[in-house]
């Protein structure tokens, strides 16, 4: 297949799950053939965590969700050195940034510190932990969903940060014609 072939596969793909959204599917299409990063920022009910994993479960790539939290440590995003008392000796332990696709969702409800566990991996493919650097697969890309900063979450995403992703989108409530669109589709297959 050749690769406009694919991409409307893809497209498709995610259009089934996201109606009325055309510019939402390619913008997230597109940030992820450039192995960019996306942030969807916008109200609560719009599609952004459906957007990201139509996205994610339309590529044949290894995916993980980080819902973050206020309790989330830098450690569950980047992974951790475990003492193996049998080797005597520490293995690394991968986090959740290690897959090609990562869903970050309300990225804004974690601390900063947190957040930031994500700089070096966004910017550099790779994640240092005690000391030793390891090297993250290709494609990689960083999916993140987030409120407004006035509707929820403490801490608005460091401005080094922000600068990491390719893209920002907001995903808008979907049209009438687009809603009505849906209950039809949902009437036919749910009558």
């Amino acid at each position: 297949m050749d690769f406009e072939t694919v991409a409307h596969a893809i497209l498709g793909n995610i259009e089934k799950v996201i109606d009325g959204k055309p510019e939402a599917a390619e913008a997230a299409l597109v940030v992820f053939l450039a192995e960019g990063h996306l942030l969807i920022e916008d109200v609560p009910g719009v599609g952004k965590t459906v957007l990201a994993k139509a996205l994610a479960r339309s590529v044949s790539c290894s995916v993980r969700r980080i819902q973050f939290t206020p309790d989330l440590l830098p450690s569950d995003i980047t992974g951790v050195s475990v003492y193996n008392q049998v080797d005597r000796e520490f293995e690394f332990k991968p986090g959740a940034v290690f897959a090609n696709i990562v869903i970050g969702d309300e990225i804004n409800r974690a601390s900063p510190k947190t957040q930031s566990a994500l700089l070096e991996a966004m910017e550099e493919r790779q994640v240092t932990v005690d000391g030793t650097t390891y090297q993250l697969g290709s494609p990689f890309t960083v999916v993140a969903t987030q409120n407004p900063f006035e509707m929820e979450g403490p801490s608005a995403p460091p401005e080094a940060q922000r600068a990491r992703f390719m893209a920002g989108i907001s995903m808008g409530y979907p049209s009438a014609a687009a809603e009505l669109e849906m209950v039809r589709g949902r009437e036919a297959h749910n009558p």
